[in-house]
């Protein structure tokens, strides 16, 4: 009976595996961009996408590009010309560094400064460096990029409200002037990915985690090409939303459960090293990190530490669940513009990306975290390559 039982599961496990590849094979997509437990985005566009792959020379390079803020200010001569230099900044690194792929970490907009219908048009102006040089991109949402309109005192004073610039709208927008409604994430997701199907890896992820948006996984395949290289990934990369904006700032107990469930069906034996992203810090950065103004010391590797870390509202269990996988190597995060640090946790680096934008709080030299895999031997290192051309803080984040 037992023998029976037994051979009766096994065949059953067998035929949910060939049913789930089927279903992968049915639906004429490539699972290389998974935001369901097994099941590939949902996305057309996905089929017309090239997968991402490590180069010739097995090496993989990404560019971190967080808290750039545009429209900040929008009504003030002060608020384009920010917006201008942090041109200028993406432009110089994606010059000076020709990475791979980018990773817009949070923060494209702030919205709370934004008196127009849609956000996407400074979204979309975020994103231009990396489209207009043909680089793969994904994004994460940060606390400022869905906020509803903040209201100026100084619009209350005798000066009142002064004139509000509001950019041209395609003539099918049902809106016209200014507006203060604010753009949700998904309408924000929507609008990026459908205008940039072939550059655009982001996903606004499993429903079952609303509201938190971009919740998806990016597979970087072997250099080495097999008869199933759709199913040979060497680096995986995790994309969360940490809240903040519209709700609270928090990776929630339901992220984490997807988390370890997505990482249980695509490494199960955790043998391909994987990454991490997301906006606002979890709690353990401020268990690891110097003090607030110090300096930093080894192991921690950085160059301004000029503010306190400002963690997440909560920990629900996913820095327990990432430091359980010793096949994560790092956690990326920004939010803190004073703060461009790696420190060790457990077996893993918490990093700190660099102020990339001109707009927010905050007069550092801006720059953006590079970081560098290469595929065999497996080996991640990071440095922060500035607006100048020069580059520090060099770490290696692999044993």
């Amino acid at each position: 009976m037992r023998k029976w039982w037994h051979g009766l599961a096994a065949a059953g496990a067998l035929l949910a595996a060939l049913a789930a590849a089927l279903a992968l094979t049915v639906a004429g997509l490539r699972p290389a961009t998974l935001h369901t437990h097994g099941q590939p985005s949902s996305s057309a566009a996905d089929s017309r996408r090239p997968p991402l792959r490590f180069g010739p020379g097995g090496v993989f390079k990404v560019a971190l590009f967080v808290d750039l803020h545009y429209g900040e200010d929008a009504w003030t001569d002060w608020g384009p010309a920010q917006d201008a230099a942090s041109d200028r900044v993406m432009a110089a690194v994606l010059d000076a560094e020709n990475p791979d792929f980018v990773v817009y970490l949070g923060d494209l907009v702030t919205a709370n400064n934004l008196p127009i219908p849609n956000a996407s048009l400074y979204w979309d102006r975020a994103i231009s460096a990396s489209r207009s040089r043909g680089i793969p991109w994904a994004t994460v949402f940060g606390n400022h990029d869905d906020m509803p309109f903040e209201w100026p005192p100084q619009w209350f004073s005798p000066d009142g409200v002064p004139p509000l610039r509001c950019p041209a709208l395609p003539t099918s927008t049902p809106d016209s002037g200014c507006s203060f409604r604010g753009t949700p994430r998904t309408d924000l997701m929507a609008a990026e990915t459908v205008a940039n199907r072939q550059l655009s890896y982001s996903s606004s992820g499993p429903r079952e985690l609303r509201p938190g948006v971009s919740n998806y996984v990016l597979q970087v395949l072997s250099r080495r090409r097999t008869r199933d290289d759709d199913h040979d990934p060497a680096l995986l990369m995790y994309f969360l939303d940490s809240g903040g904006g519209s709700y609270t700032e928090v990776v929630s107990s339901a992220q984490v459960k997807w988390f370890q469930s997505q990482s249980q069906f695509l490494n199960p034996n955790g043998r391909i090293p994987e990454l991490i992203f997301w906006h606002i810090p979890s709690t353990a950065y401020v268990m690891v990190g110097p003090k607030a103004k110090s300096e930093i010391r080894k192991p921690c590797v950085g160059s301004i530490n000029k503010e306190e870390v400002a963690p997440q509202a909560a920990e629900w269990g996913m820095m327990d669940a990432l430091a359980k996988r010793p096949s994560v190597k790092a956690v990326f995060v920004g939010h803190n513009h004073g703060l461009d640090w790696c420190c060790p946790y457990e077996e893993l680096w918490l990093c700190f990306a660099r102020h990339t934008g001109y707009g927010g709080y905050g007069d550092w030299p801006k720059g953006a975290r590079i970081i560098q895999v290469t595929e065999d031997p497996f080996s991640a290192v990071s440095w922060i390559g500035m607006e100048n051309g020069s580059r520090h803080s060099d770490v290696t984040l692999s044993s």
